[in-house]
């Protein structure tokens, strides 16, 4: 079997040429595609517990721990501790943080659209039947590796 006929192949290209895009747009405005996607799940309200924004992410917490300091230091969140929880903190927007995150809210809703636009509803619905199948394949097989492993 060809490298271009494996599935994992297929997805890492589509998900490196999307995150290239991405990236084009967000070094305009100073940030990473990464510090887009932070900012797309703080909610800019009610702030969000920090340890709630990893798992959202699918990240581990410690690779967030840097981007939140980046951002941090770009003045786009300040930490403040939560009002219900007293061990936990919350990660708040600034008025910077809230107008970057539309920036990158409309610059993913802009790519869906062009997707949406040329993609009939009917392949999507297939496709994300198809990405759902693969996550559920890999969450046992984590649950399968993690049984042998003890």
């Amino acid at each position: 079997m060809k490298r271009e006929e494996t599935i994992d192949h297929n997805i890492k290209s589509a998900w490196h040429a999307i995150s290239r895009m991405y990236n084009q747009q967000a070094v305009k405005q100073d940030i990473t595609t990464s510090i887009g996607f932070v900012l797309l799940n703080i909610s800019s309200k009610e702030g969000t517990q920090a340890t709630k924004i990893a798992p959202l992410m699918g990240l581990e917490s410690r690779s967030l721990t840097r981007v939140l300091k980046n951002m941090e230091e770009k003045g786009l969140i300040y930490r403040k501790p939560d009002e219900n929880d007293g061990r936990s903190v919350r990660i708040y927007l600034t008025e910077e943080g809230k107008r970057k995150k539309e920036v990158s809210r409309n610059t993913v809703l802009s790519f869906n659209n062009q997707v949406r636009e040329k993609i009939p509803e009917s392949k999507l619905n297939v496709f994300f039947d198809v990405i759902n199948n693969i996550n559920e394949i890999i969450d046992k097989n984590k649950v399968y590796d993690n049984a042998n492993n003890k």
